[in-house]
């Protein structure tokens, strides 16, 4: 018989005050190495650079642009003609009968008025005055052979102006006034997005609702809200209708990708189960190729694809269904190896055979699972294919990309975002009534 002889007391003190002692050094240890990493990441990621460079001018500008719209004055230095415009699109061009108060025709130019006292003077001879009540008169000439020619010294101009002989630009809360040797132009903001519902042709322009619905008929071939709305669907500025159908591309795209994706990795998912492949070969490249598949993000599958097949809406699609059928595939693979064994040994006890098991055994308990992820993956793939478009040239993404790179149409940037923005809403909202139907039954929780 062995005799076990307990430690001494003052042994098991000792071992605790060390266990305490290491906990202590670990306790400090933890905070100073997220310190540590922290001073790093300061230091690594050029943080104070950062500061550096923000341009808060440059996030007004834009937050401005994006809730608001410019009315632009332009005069063409080659040719003299000026013209009034929204956003300065030629599509957009005020009729002179709907002309701004605030811009004065006459002789000798005309005359911009903008807010707080400020007002530019477009003269003869590519000639433009900014009057700014506090600094005083900015005068300035443009010519092919000179360029911009001011009349201040470079070293007295204030932050606001920024010149060049190229370029002058003179930018105040009351407006902006930019001179090249080809064109000057004078802006201001106006709250709201101009001609969003018509544009200048339209005989409802700058009309009441009240009017449309309950007014005289406004065009004699066309009932009022009948034309109303053929005006504000083909409305040629915000493209309504082109917009639409973008969003029903992009969301084709997330459809045909995630449904996609789930049809091809269930049965490749019964491959990589262990309890329905016993060899192990196969189930370890079955894995593999799943891990291949979702560990090369989506954007990287879009460029490769996008190179294959060209660009378009398809390509976005084929992307999201081959980095989807990865992650599809560890997750229902994940879900038939926790399948309970005695539901499928009871439909084989009726003598079903190896499909029916499947289909009646195993299948009902997986469908939870399938269809929670797969509903979720498609309201998440809504937004990705929105950025996958963008690469591949379809759906909303293309169009974002295209009012981003006029560096002007910011509400309409805004415009599409909030459009995004309601869709994945709407589909988060679809995709809950339909789980709590199909998984839960019609009077489930």
């Amino acid at each position: 018989m062995t005799d076990i002889t307990a430690p001494a007391p003052a042994s098991l003190q000792a071992a605790a005050v060390r266990r305490f002692a290491a906990k202590r050094r670990a306790a400090l240890a933890v905070p100073v190495v997220i310190l540590a990493y922290l001073v790093y990441v300061f230091f690594a990621f050029d943080i104070p650079g950062l500061a550096d460079r923000a341009r808060l001018d440059n996030a007004a500008t834009l937050v401005a642009d994006s809730y608001s719209h410019k009315v632009h004055v332009t005069r063409d230095n080659r040719s003299g003609d000026i013209i009034v415009s929204k956003e300065g699109e030629r599509r957009a061009i005020y009729p002179p009968e709907l002309e701004p108060d605030w811009v004065e025709r006459d002789a000798g130019g005309v005359r911009v008025a903008l807010e707080d006292g400020h007002s530019v003077i477009l003269g003869p001879d590519n000639s433009a005055v900014y009057l700014h009540p506090d600094f005083g008169r900015i005068e300035a000439q443009a010519s092919r052979a000179g360029g911009v020619q001011i009349n201040l010294a470079e070293e007295d101009l204030p932050e606001w102006i920024s010149y060049s002989r190229a370029r002058l630009d003179v930018t105040t809360d009351a407006g902006r006034m930019t001179i090249t040797r080809n064109r000057t132009e004078v802006f201001r903001y106006f709250f709201g997005w101009e001609l969003f519902w018509f544009t200048f042709d339209s005989p409802y322009y700058d009309r009441t609702p009240f009017e449309i619905l309950f007014g005289p008929q406004l065009d004699p071939e066309r009932a009022n809200v009948t034309g109303a709305w053929q005006d504000f669907w083909n409305n040629g500025i915000w493209r309504h209708a082109d917009v639409a159908w973008a969003m029903v591309e992009t969301i084709l795209m997330a459809f045909l990708g995630t449904f996609g994706a789930a049809i091809v990795a269930l049965p490749l998912a019964f491959v990589a189960a262990k309890n329905f492949t016993p060899l192990m070969t196969l189930r370890f490249g079955a894995r593999r190729v799943f891990d291949f598949l979702r560990g090369v993000d989506a954007l990287i599958w879009t460029i490769v694809l996008s190179r294959a097949f060209g660009p378009g809406p398809l390509t976005g699609a084929l992307a999201i269904l081959v980095t989807d059928t990865g992650s599809f595939g560890k997750i229902f693979s994940e879900a038939l190896e926790n399948v309970d064994g005695k539901q499928i040994e009871g439909v084989a006890s009726t003598g079903a055979r190896p499909v029916q098991r499947y289909r009646f055994g195993v299948l009902p308990q997986i469908m939870p699972v399938l269809l929670s992820q797969v509903l979720y993956f498609f309201e998440s793939n809504t937004r990705s294919a929105t950025v996958i478009g963008a690469i591949t040239g379809g759906g909303i993404g293309l169009l974002i990309t295209q009012a981003i790179i006029t560096q002007k149409d910011w509400e309409e940037v805004t415009y599409y975002i909030i459009l995004i923005v309601l869709t994945v809403m709407a589909m988060d909202w679809l995709s809950g009534i339909l789980r709590r139907r199909l998984i839960r039954g019609r009077d489930g929780g």
